[in-house]
């Protein structure tokens, strides 16, 4: 095994890697059944402090829901041209 060369592993791959393992850990019990709950607070206070100081633009809560918005229309009209 110490033989065996590593092989390279894109960022997706590796995001990919990463979540799967969260959620066997929290399938098995060994994180809490909130675990996405209180790390999606924990980001959104993060977010709202930095807006705060000046960090993030003020509108930047705007911004990000204007952006998906327009992605949710472009998938919305690419499944009917799909159709």
């Amino acid at each position: 095994m110490a033989d065996e060369p590593r092989k390279e592993m894109t960022v997706r791959e590796a995001g990919r890697k990463g979540g799967e393992t969260t959620r066997q850990e929290v399938e098995k019990g060994e994180l809490p059944k909130n675990f996405y709950q209180e790390i999606g607070k924990k980001g959104g206070m993060t977010t709202s402090q930095e807006v705060e100081k000046g960090e993030l633009p003020k509108n930047f809560y705007s911004e990000i829901g204007h952006k998906g918005g327009q992605k949710v229309r472009e998938l919305i009209e690419r499944g009917k041209q799909a159709s």
